[in-house]
C-alpha cells in the first residue's frame, strides 16, 4: 500500500479487519425541505466508538500492525488535537496495546479527558498540532513506539473510507457524498471508496482552515495558516498528499464555509434534529445550509456528522 495512493480495495480490507468492532453508521432521511427538490440522508457517524469516524482508521492501523507482528512493546504514539487521540486510545484498549498521545495544550478539556478516561499516556505539547506532532516523532524515535498519524497513513486512511462504503450499501444509489476536510483522511478514505462508483465527493473546509483547497490553488500541499472555531478537529497546517491527489479528480469538488455559517449549522442540527456534534462535524451540513453548495435537481446527497466530542454547553 503506498503511503500516497490508496484505492477501493485498500478500504475492502479495512472493512473485513473492523467491521466486527466498529458501529455501522446510521443513515436517515433528513428533512424534505432541507434542500429544496434534492433528498439528504445524514450518515451518523457521531456515535461511532470514541465520539468520531477515526475510530475505523485507528483500529485498522493497529489491528494491521498486530496482525503481521509489526507492533513494538512501546506500542503506538499519536499526535492529535483530539479526536484521532481518542481514537487511538479506544483502539489501543480494544487490542491490548500501549498508547502515548500529544496534543497541544489548547485542545478542548472535555477531549483530554476522555483519553484519560481511555487509559492513554497523555503529553501536552505547544500551542498548535505541529508541536504536538514534533512532540511525537522525538518519542517514537527514542522508544520505538510505532508513530501513527491524525490523517496522513493510508490505513488510517482507508480506515475512514469503511464509513462511506456503509453508506453506499444503505443508499446505493447516492450521488454525492459531503465531508468535512482537516488533514484530509475522511476526505481521502471516502473519495476512495466512492469514485469507483461514479459517486461525487464534496470536501467542506472552514475558510480559515483551507489546507485542501489552498493545495488545489497551488498545485500540491502547501502549509496554510489556521484560524478557526473549528480548527481543534479541521486544523491541521498541511492536507496529505494522499488526498491533494484524490481531490485533483472531476468527481471532487472544494468547498469553503465561513465559521459563522458552520456555527448556525450546528445550532440548526441541535434545534430541529436534537443532533449535538462539533463545530467540524457541522462544517459538511453548513455548505449545505447556506448554499456554498448547490445541488443539481434530484441529486441524491449524503452529509456525514463526522464527530461528536464537543461541550454542548454553548448550543
Amino acid at each position: 500500500m503506498s503511503s500516497e495512493a490508496i484505492t477501493e480495495s485498500d478500504v475492502e480490507a479495512a472493512a473485513d479487519r473492523v467491521s466486527s468492532r466498529v458501529r455501522r453508521v446510521a443513515v436517515a432521511p433528513a428533512d424534505s425541505g432541507t434542500v429544496p427538490n434534492a433528498p439528504v440522508w445524514l450518515a451518523y457517524e457521531f456515535m461511532q466508538h470514541g465520539g468520531s469516524f477515526k475510530a475505523r482508521g485507528a483500529l485498522n492501523l493497529t489491528l494491521y500492525h498486530q496482525e503481521n507482528g509489526t507492533m513494538p512493546a512501546e506500542g503506538i504514539a499519536i499526535a492529535s488535537g483530539g479526536n484521532a487521540a481518542i481514537a487511538a486510545a479506544w483502539a489501543g484498549r480494544a487490542a491490548g496495546a500501549k498508547v502515548t498521545v500529544f496534543v497541544p495544550e489548547t485542545a478542548p478539556a472535555v477531549k483530554v479527558d476522555r483519553l484519560r478516561a481511555l487509559g492513554a499516556d497523555v503529553r501536552l505539547r505547544g500551542t498548535v498540532y505541529a508541536h504536538a506532532l514534533e512532540a511525537s516523532i522525538e518519542y517514537a524515535e527514542a522508544t520505538g513506539a510505532l508513530l501513527s498519524h491524525a490523517y496522513d497513513h493510508p490505513l488510517i486512511a482507508a480506515g475512514a473510507g469503511t464509513c462511506a462504503a456503509e453508506i453506499r450499501e444503505q443508499v446505493p444509489d447516492i450521488d454525492t457524498v459531503m465531508v468535512a476536510v482537516g488533514g484530509g483522511g475522511l476526505f481521502a478514505g471516502t473519495a476512495a471508496a466512492m469514485f469507483p462508483h461514479g459517486v461525487r465527493v464534496v470536501a467542506v473546509e472552514p475558510e480559515n482552515c483551507r489546507a485542501l483547497n489552498a493545495a488545489l490553488a497551488a498545485s500540491g500541499p502547501t502549509d496554510v495558516d489556521v484560524d478557526s472555531v473549528a480548527s481543534d478537529s479541521l486544523g491541521a497546517r498541511r492536507v496529505s498528499q494522499t488526498a491533494y491527489r484524490l481531490a485533483t479528480d472531476p468527481l471532487a469538488t472544494s468547498v469553503l464555509v465561513s465559521d459563522k455559517e458552520i456555527v448556525a449549522a450546528r445550532s440548526a442540527l441541535w434545534e430541529h434534529r436534537r443532533v449535538a456534534v462539533e463545530h467540524g462535524a457541522a462544517a459538511a451540513m453548513a455548505a449545505l445550509l447556506s448554499g456554498r453548495y448547490t445541488p443539481r435537481e434530484g441529486e441524491r446527497i449524503a452529509v456525514v456528522l463526522c464527530g461528536a466530542n464537543t461541550d454542548p454547553s454553548d448550543l
